[in-house]
């Protein structure tokens, strides 16, 4: 699935993505560390690997989307 970075904090290594149709949805540093990143802009387009549906839909990967 794709997304687009909304928020990042380097810190914590968590942040949001914006799915295509404008729901945010929040990762933690877990997710972050698996697409073995080291930074996020805001607005850079990302590939996300999610479990579950609706209120219960859980990031498990964020990585850069490649063409």
């Amino acid at each position: 699935m794709q997304a687009t970075s909304f928020t990042y904090d380097p810190e914590t290594r968590t942040g949001s993505v914006l799915l295509d149709d404008g729901t945010p949805v929040d990762f933690d540093a877990a997710a972050f560390d698996a697409g073995g990143l080291r930074l996020l802009r805001a607005g850079q387009r990302v590939r996300i690997e999610t479990e579950g549906t609706g209120a219960s839909l859980r990031i498990t990967l964020v990585t850069l989307q490649t063409l």
